[in-house]
């Protein structure tokens, strides 16, 4: 899978896709990730990215001829399944759009960036808008990491243990059961009978019971979406 970021702020994705689960994916050859540089695309002598909105508000907004070059130049080489641009208008991000855009082969995705970028970059050459919650951040680098990382831990090889994945927080719609590990008895603080077991069964029954009575006590809107199909 390859991934391309368009960013202003390079520096702010280098750490965060360096460590880590994105780290082994990216050195086992699983995910290509590629950090772009808007601002060798920008426009006249200082290489200008952003400008001032026409109808007076405050904020700078990112122009769509340095975007329109880098993108272009991009799609020559190959094609992309989707064209992302992280926004908070966008539709929220979640594990199902995790799993979904794990299994495409090409994406782009474009940091917003000041007050946001010019429609038209919107309008034309977006395919699908992404929000990782309602809130605003500076700039849309930590919400591409965020969709990056979730997207490359679900790669086939990415995790050492694939089964991992599955059972993961949101994969069936509920939240992940507890989990313990040594020791056993930590100052008469003990790890429930039932994983000490040995039994798969029975282990099986107790974390399905504990995740949907963690789910209704602190997600109960899971359980709504999952009734609601």
């Amino acid at each position: 899978m390859r991934i391309d970021i368009i960013t202003v702020l390079p520096e702010l994705l280098e750490s965060p896709l360096s460590h880590s689960i994105v780290k082994r994916a990216r050195e086992r050859m699983l995910a290509d990730i590629v950090i772009h540089d808007l601002r060798p695309y920008g426009k006249g002598k200082y290489r200008q990215t952003d400008d001032y909105s026409f109808g007076g508000d405050a904020g700078m907004v990112l122009m769509i001829e340095p975007v329109y070059r880098l993108i272009t130049e991009l799609k020559k080489q190959r094609t992309y399944d989707q064209i992302i641009y992280t926004s908070p208008d966008g539709i929220p991000f979640s594990q199902k759009v995790a799993n979904r855009l794990s299994c495409l082969e090409n994406i782009i995705i474009l940091c917003g960036h000041y007050k946001g970028i010019d429609q038209r970059i919107r309008d034309h050459l977006i395919t699908m808008e992404i929000s990782i919650g309602d809130y605003v951040l500076s700039g849309g680098e930590l919400a591409a990491a965020v969709i990056t990382d979730a997207v490359v831990r679900l790669l086939p090889g990415a995790l050492s243990d694939e089964t991992s994945a599955l059972t993961d927080s949101f994969q069936d719609g509920l939240l992940a059961p507890p989990v313990f590990t040594r020791p056993a008895d930590f100052m008469g603080w003990k790890v429930p009978g039932v994983l000490l077991s040995g039994d798969p069964s029975r282990i099986r029954e107790w974390q399905e019971e504990k995740s949907l009575e963690r789910t209704e006590r602190l997600r109960p809107d899971l359980l709504e979406q999952k009734e609601n199909g």
